[in-house]
């Protein structure tokens, strides 16, 4: 692979123009047909297969006047103090705000308060439900002002009133968010590179990345239903994986550069190592993601296809468009200092000694001394992560303290992990309702009005479906009616409606409790164990107790294929089978240290203040699989880059424990800079005014802190230096069975350009991978 990849970067750097002109008309396709093929997206969490759905189902073939999908609206109304709604002038204010609504863009049918009985006993609080004859997602802002302004002519009438439902939900604007990831990225690209064109580079090929995948992600909207969140998670991710394998990739060209080769060649040799990688980390996220489509979820299944399809596109950016721009770029994406310092022979004689199949010097085989000298060329840039002569690097000193003591530090760092995942001993799931929005959102006070009016558990009412033979519907709803009255948990049960044939009747049954209560969901499947007619139990509270039950059984068997597809291929890149066990044991830590975090600021409150979180309760159903399947990518991509180079020094000759530390010292500066780029892209999600972006942005920032500074930075150098020799050794059969896909790049010296300086073989990456 890295022979091929070699060819391909020393391609892109010669033949830029032809490119960057193939990227650019990409950009252009995936922008035009964004803007004239997309379509709304829909945040309807339907699971085919499950008890509400085939109700929902049967609904619609027996009694499609229900609009079982259609959306909602509840229009709260709450009098003024000390005054009641039933008051000749308040109720005519409310009747005429029905007729309204009922007159309304796309509204099938309204439900009066003060015939349907949903004005409570002080007569202080009162709700409308109108139904629409389409699903939310087709709603158009029109429909929704309709609605604005029908509130607010009852608002100038003295009234107080507020609007639930998903007919009010817009499809969630962008924020800060990214313009914040991206601010704090090029600041740090700026510290590690010190040159403006160096860390412009990565932010480049990112702009090309996720304007590629959020514009195709956003032209097949015009196709299928797609959630509002699968495309602010694809581009949540491609910006930080774009970012992050420009990065490794531009580092090793410096480097390269530095070494003594000619640009083209450095293009070449930077894609064929720092190249391998990155498209063996690109595989492992894009496995992750893609294997989402195990659990059967379909949003589920969208959100990790559409993730994974923008993460393959910053790989395949990564190895074509940025050697292509740095073809424009040459030698300056060197620092100024280090351009006037000389130029492609002024390597040091130790490191163009290592490089070759000549002896080298006691200095650059001496234990005592490897490590200074494997810190990488003195003539490269001190930014770079490379030692000047008589300096040593800040990584190199950390790997050499925990290889001073590695069972100290494994210790200290997994008894620390363990304890951050305490509170996920308490880990409860939930989706989100009206309850969870934003206390100043109009949303969030109808829920408020309706559960201080009527009770918490109005706000979640379950739709049982009745059956009977043609004409009895009515009296087995009746008689189905009173033996759920008398169910613990229920607050009224009555028969809403009869379809005209009369063999399917609707029930509608108040639990005590809210949506997200546990005896809410004890009642759901009480009822769906009685017999006598019951057919399905059905509603946004029944849909969502279903969904979070598919995905809480559906969460063993996705980590079994993610795990297992990731561990064959680890096995394949580093050729050992401890390696891989590591790395997957690592990635459990760093979940459950993930879980704790989540836990504590969004369910128990801690400084939910600080971070902005404005409702605390039950973790978003789907986080946890989501999460599961973003962090394994994440972190194999830094157990690949920091282990790929220890492997590299190995392979190379260098003892075990002298690998561990001049691998790790090599890339642990720019292995720091991406995942500080990383945390600083999730992290500006946090400020989304979305709680489930919210939730997910802040998971997916205290994952990558946690794997790469606590796991990979800490426990990885601790485990590989007790491990020794064996943390290499692999089966004679299955070694001679596994291809070699050399992501070392010891076939390089085959494939040596007219551009390289000297003797040149086997280089091994220094500053990035």
């Amino acid at each position: 692979m890295a022979a091929f990849l070699y060819r391909l970067g020393r391609f892109a750097f010669r033949r830029r123009w032809l490119v960057v002109g193939l990227w650019l008309a990409v950009l252009a396709a995936a922008a035009t047909s964004a803007a004239t093929l997309s379509g709304p997206t829909s945040d309807a969490f339907r699971i085919p297969g499950t008890p509400s759905q085939e109700a929902i189902d049967l609904l619609q073939a027996r009694f499609p006047a229900t609009s079982a999908e259609g959306a909602t609206a509840r229009v709260v109304f709450a009098a003024p103090a000390g005054q009641r709604l039933t008051g000749a002038a308040t109720k005519t204010v409310i009747e005429q705000a029905v007729t309204e609504l009922d007159q309304a863009p796309r509204v099938a049918a309204v439900a009066d308060p003060f015939r349907a009985g949903t004005v409570n006993p002080a007569g202080t609080v009162a709700f409308a439900q109108a139904t629409y004859r389409v699903p939310a997602q087709n709603l158009t802002d029109d429909d929704r002002d309709a609605l604005a302004r029908i509130a607010e002519r009852v608002r100038d009438r003295g009234l107080t009133v507020e609007i639930g439902g998903d007919a009010v939900q817009a499809p969630p604007e962008q924020g800060l968010s990214e313009a914040i990831g991206v601010a704090v990225a090029a600041v740090v690209l700026i510290i590690t590179f010190g040159s403006l064109v160096a860390a412009g580079l990565p932010l480049l090929t990112a702009l090309f990345g996720i304007g590629i995948g959020f514009g195709v992600i956003t032209a097949a909207t015009g196709f299928i239903d797609l959630s509002s969140t699968t495309p602010v998670l694809a581009l949540m991710l491609g910006l930080a994986v774009s970012i992050d394998y420009a990065l490794f990739i531009v580092s090793r060209y410096r480097h390269e550069l530095a070494a003594g080769h000619e640009p083209p060649e450095a293009a070449g040799r930077a894609i064929g190592t720092a190249g391998s990688a990155v498209v063996f980390a690109g595989l492992t996220v894009v496995i992750a993601l893609a294997a989402l489509s195990v659990v059967g979820v379909p949003f589920l299944t969208q959100m990790g296809v559409a993730a994974a399809f923008t993460v393959a596109v910053a790989v395949v950016i990564a190895l074509t468009l940025l050697p292509a721009a740095l073809g424009f770029a040459g030698r300056r994406v060197l620092c100024r200092s280090a351009r006037l310092r000389g130029g492609p022979t002024t390597a040091p004689r130790e490191t163009r000694a290592r490089h070759t199949d000549v002896p080298r010097d006691d200095a650059a085989t001496d234990p005592r001394r490897i490590d200074a000298h494997r810190d990488g060329p003195t003539t490269a840039p001190q930014h770079n992560g490379e030692s000047a002569r008589g300096r040593v690097s800040a990584g190199t000193r950390w790997a050499r303290a925990v290889a001073r003591r590695p069972v100290v530090t494994l210790l200290v760092a997994v008894a620390a992990l363990g304890l951050a995942a305490i509170p996920a001993l308490d880990l409860r799931l939930g989706m989100p309702d009206d309850g969870t929005a934003a206390p100043a959102t109009t949303q969030r006070k109808a829920y408020d009005l309706v559960t201080a009016g009527f009770g918490a558990g109005f706000n979640g009412p379950l739709t049982v479906v009745v059956t009977a033979p043609a004409g009895a519907a009515r009296a087995t709803a009746d008689r189905v009616g009173q033996r759920i009255s008398g169910l613990p948990g229920v607050a009224v049960a009555t028969t809403a409606a009869v379809n005209p044939a009369g063999d399917t009747a609707l029930l509608t049954v108040i639990p005590t409790g809210g949506p997200g209560d546990p005896a809410t969901k004890d009642l759901v499947r009480t009822v769906r164990r009685l017999d006598g007619g019951i057919a399905g139990v059905t509603g946004l509270t029944a849909i969502n107790i279903d969904i979070s039950t598919r995905v809480a059984d559906s969460l063993i068997p996705y980590l079994a294929v993610v795990v297992g597809l990731a561990f064959l291929l680890l096995l394949l890149v580093f050729r050992s089978l401890l390696v891989p066990i590591k790395a997957t044991l690592g990635f459990l830590l760093s979940v459950a240290a993930t879980f704790g975090a989540v836990v504590a600021v969004f369910q128990w409150g801690w400084a939910a203040d600080l971070l902005g979180v404005q409702r605390t309760g039950p973790i978003l159903s789907f986080l946890p699989i989501i999460l599961i399947g973003i962090v394994f990518g994440l972190a194999m991509d830094y157990q690949v880059f920091l282990v790929t180079r220890m492997r590299e020094d190995h392979v190379h000759g260098a003892a075990p424990r002298d690998a561990v530390i001049t691998g790790f010292g090599a890339g642990a500066r720019v292995v720091t800079a991406a995942a500080a780029i990383m945390i600083s892209v999730f992290a500006g999600f946090i400020l989304a005014p979305d709680p489930v972006i919210m939730s997910i942005g802040f998971a997916l920032a205290v994952a990558v802190l946690v794997d790469a500074f606590v796991v990979r930075m800490t426990i990885v150098p601790a485990v590989m230096t007790l491990l020794g020799p064996a943390a290499w050794w692999l089966p004679g059969r299955l070694n001679r069975i596994l291809p070699d896909v050399d992501i070392e790049g010891r076939k390089l010296d085959h494939e040596r350009g007219d551009g390289a300086a000297g003797p040149v073989v086997n280089v091994p990456e220094r500053a990035s991978a």
